[in-house]
């Protein structure tokens, strides 16, 4: 066995089925090395960001890693932004990453780089065999750590010669470090805070939200009174008719403000308090009201879910949780609007649908939308990269193929990565792309009303830098490109049936939406 099927076996043997990857020619070695380990399902994009965005997707919905395998530090670098986006769903990830020949690198050749300290920027262990005796043993320690909870990045580099030379063999699976248990004596304490009556919030995120964590959350609401609140951006949310729902934060800092308006008390669980996800004039970066005590229930990291529970029994006993009833808006007609393209969807999503949000400006009507929808789940983009949207879904789509997926996505995000609608078709993925074609960076319209008192700044509705029409994209002619069924939606009727068939049809189709950029 060389180095490159030590590798991979020990990766299977240790529960990982799928490497997503734009090889190179340092990595044939291990593209060879997955005949002899037909255990291992190698999915091939077009992009470096896509193959890590893919891997974020798939692990978030299979609840395990899937295996990067990427060209040196350049490509590497080309996939770093999405890896930076699961870093911030603590999303477990192998990631490989091939390197030149030992012997090589002194001469140091073109494509030579300090990969470690690219993948040191993720923050997870990086590990590097220097011969094939020790792949194995790299391979299981790296799956250990990337399944060390909350979930990270965990890096192998594979010199080319590991790779390809003999004297390799399987190492046996390490077991990963369980989350923490909150102790006792924290759950006693926080419940204190909730029958001191004081006015108090509940912060969740992480596991939380999914059914357990939220029933729980919502017994204490219900017997104790505490607003209930999700974070931010979520690595994965249960969602629809059965289980309770509860409202996001706001991305603006007086949104956070106003919801929290008059807490004395926080309460977190799975997340951190709530901070501003940019800088404003004039405006504070930590969202806690003046004044108000934070009390931490679960790290990130802790079995949030395990003290929730725990926390409901204690000050909520023989409470049920009040759950959201089956409810869908109806279908809509007239132009697209920021209302009725989610109204559409909420009409028609499937039972069991994946949706993947990376909307942004346009999706501010979507969670009230879906709240009835038959259940589903909802992958956000949590680290702010854009371009996400794409690989998540071609991740979760292989993670669940019996699963229906919507990818969600705003036309300046496709853009990024494109290329994933190449793969979807591949493999022949069931996922309906939805493009929120508003024909303009509106984000950033959104976010120049925050600077405009501020000296210097003409108005976002002439800035040439914030048009994207100029020149028009033509969406259904690049998916077309891919060999994609597509087709353009500008009403409410026109995008129903397209939705409508897309979900009724095996593999990726694209819908153009065009709608209206938000104000």
């Amino acid at each position: 066995m060389n180095g490159a099927e030590a590798l991979l076996r020990t990766l299977v043997d240790g529960g990982v089925e799928v490497l997503f990857t734009n090889p190179g020619t340092t990595e044939l070695h291990l593209v060879g090395a997955l005949e002899s380990v037909p255990e291992m399902r190698g999915v091939l994009a077009l992009f470096e960001g896509v193959v890590t965005g893919a891997a974020d997707g798939y692990a978030r919905i299979a609840g395990k890693p899937a295996a990067t395998l990427l060209h040196l530090g350049p490509g590497l670098a080309y996939g770093l932004s999405n890896l930076h986006n699961s870093r911030r769903a603590n999303s477990p990830v192998v990631s490989i990453v091939g390197d030149h020949a030992t012997f090589h690198t002194a001469f140091d050749p073109p494509l030579n780089s300090d990969i470690a300290a690219l993948a040191g920027w993720l923050r997870g262990p990086v590990r590097r065999p220097e011969d094939a005796a020790g792949a194995g043993p790299d391979a299981a320690a790296t799956l250990a750590a990337a399944l060390e909870a909350p979930g990270q990045i965990a890096t192998v580099i594979m010199p080319a010669d590991v790779s390809w030379s003999d004297g390799g063999a399987a190492a046996a699976p390490v077991p990963p470090r369980p989350a923490s248990t909150v102790s006792q004596k924290v759950v006693t304490q926080i419940a204190d805070v909730l029958r001191g009556g004081d006015t108090t919030a509940l912060v969740i995120g992480g596991t939380a939200l999914r059914e357990a964590g939220l029933t729980a959350a919502s017994r204490i609401a219900t017997a104790t009174g505490a607003r209930v609140l999700q974070e931010l951006y979520s690595n994965r949310v249960e969602r629809g008719a059965g289980l309770p729902a509860f409202p996001r934060l706001g991305f603006y800092p007086e949104q956070v403000l106003e919801q929290l308006n008059g807490v004395d008390r926080l309460i977190v669980a799975g997340t951190k308090a709530p901070i501003s996800f940019f800088a404003y004039p004039d405006q504070p970066s930590l969202l806690v009201p003046q004044g108000a005590q934070t009390h931490i229930l679960a790290e990130v990291g802790q079995d949030a879910v395990a003290a929730l529970v725990q926390l409901a029994d204690l000050v909520a006993p023989g409470t049920t949780a009040e759950v959201t009833g089956p409810q869908r808006p109806a279908l809509p007609t007239g132009a697209l609007s920021l209302q009725n393209w989610a109204d559409v969807v909420a009409a028609l999503l499937p039972e069991r649908a994946i949706i993947i949000d990376e909307s942004v400006s346009s999706g501010t009507a979507l969670a009230a939308a879906t709240a009835g929808s038959p259940r589903h789940d909802v992958l956000m983009q949590t680290g702010g990269a854009m371009g996400d949207g794409l690989p998540l879904a071609v991740g979760a789509a292989v993670a669940a193929p019996d699963r229906p997926v919507v990818a969600l996505v705003a036309d300046g995000c496709v853009m990024y990565t494109a290329s994933a609608l190449w793969t979807q078709v591949r493999e022949q993925l069931n996922i309906t792309n939805v493009i929120l074609n508003n024909h303009a960076y509106a984000i950033l319209r959104q976010e120049w009303s925050h600077f405009s008192n501020r000296p210097g700044l003409a108005s976002p509705d002439t800035n040439p830098l914030f048009d994207l029409t100029n020149p028009q994209i033509d969406f259904v002619g690049l998916a077309n490109a891919f060999g994609m069924p597509a087709s353009r939606a500008t009403t409410a009727e026109q995008l129903a049936d397209q939705f409508s068939q897309a979900l009724a049809q095996p593999g990726p189709h694209l819908i153009d939406a065009t709608v209206p950029p938000a104000a």
